[in-house]
């Protein structure tokens, strides 16, 4: 299986594709960079493919062994239509998979955006994940578990911030309780689910020009795929948090003018991890696209420091 990558730079060769099986779902992975090199897995999340890491990829793959996949629902990667095939359960099996097969004896560094990162931190706080994880770095997608936690926290508190904050994030997110109505979305994404669109909508909320974003020719069939995502998760999540905590080393890329994800939502991330390093960027929801640079450096530097 052999597909043009969009990466211009030498640098970032594609070296090899392949399809890593769990059980019925078949995965298109991607590997950049030298085979000796540590490993390094990017995770996509709504409504992008392993395209969203093509300005991230040349400025990793010099020096790490860098593999980018579709996760399930987008790409070349398989889509099964049932909403309970995209529970976050099924989706770290996927993440697992994808580990053990370009891994298995190392455990892997992982950089993950949007839905890529809340399927991440499923994973990670799965018991014995430090096995296969090294160290994560988060981008604009919170454990749903801890977020539900603390927006309980905010209402409960009683505290004018407490309320703000937990208000401010219900705004934010507002837009999933219209990707969970059945049908409506559906049509919606089959007529607005263009290329060109996307790019206008992307400069229009962040300024993003259109030279930076690289998307996948499935777009308008992923949107409406990925609104499984948000069926599957949000309401179980929300209403029914769970206590999850992890030891694998976590990274925080908060984004301060994230139109999904308010900054506080973050502020009670230590409570569940171990070890947590965060920073705040003055940065819109798509850091891949507007600053790869910014990831590339901070996911480096934390790299370099689990690997001491």
């Amino acid at each position: 299986m052999t597909r043009e990558t969009g990466i211009d730079d030498p640098g970032a060769a594609l070296s090899q594709t392949h399809l890593v099986r769990n059980g019925d779902i078949s995965l298109a992975v991607f590997e950049f960079g030298p085979a000796d090199g540590i490993p390094v897995v990017l995770v996509h999340g709504w409504p992008d493919t392993h395209h969203l890491w093509d300005s991230v990829v040349p400025l990793l793959s010099g020096k790490y062994r860098v593999i980018s996949y579709d996760t399930r629902g987008y790409g070349q990667s398989s889509a099964p239509a049932e909403v309970s095939a995209y529970e976050l359960s099924r989706l770290a099996t996927d993440f697992f998979a994808v580990v053990e097969a370009v891994s298995p004896t190392e455990p892997v560094h992982v950089v993950a955006h949007d839905w890529g990162s809340v399927q991440v931190w499923e994973a990670v706080c799965e018991p014995g994940a430090n096995q296969y994880v090294a160290s994560f770095t988060s981008i604009s997608g919170p454990n749903l578990d801890h977020l539900a936690t603390w927006m309980r926290r905010g209402v409960r508190s009683g505290t004018a911030r407490g309320i703000r904050d937990t208000l401010s994030q219900c705004l934010s997110s507002a837009y999933t309780a219209f990707f969970m109505l059945p049908i409506l979305p559906g049509r919606f994404f089959r007529v607005v689910g263009t290329e060109k669109i996307w790019k206008l909508f992307l400069r229009l909320v962040e300024g993003t020009s259109t030279e930076q974003i690289s998307v996948a020719p499935t777009l308008r069939r992923d949107m409406i795929s990925g609104l499984r995502f948000y069926k599957a998760n949000i309401i179980a999540r929300m209403f029914g948090p769970r206590e999850r905590r992890t030891t694998v080393p976590v990274q925080l890329l908060v984004n301060t003018r994230d139109i999904a994800v308010r900054p506080a939502g973050y502020d009670d991330t230590a409570t569940w991890v171990d070890q947590l390093v965060r920073h705040d960027l003055p940065r819109g929801h798509w850091l891949p696209y507007s600053d790869p640079a910014a990831i590339a450096e901070y996911a480096g530097a934390f790299i370099q420091a689990q690997s001491e």
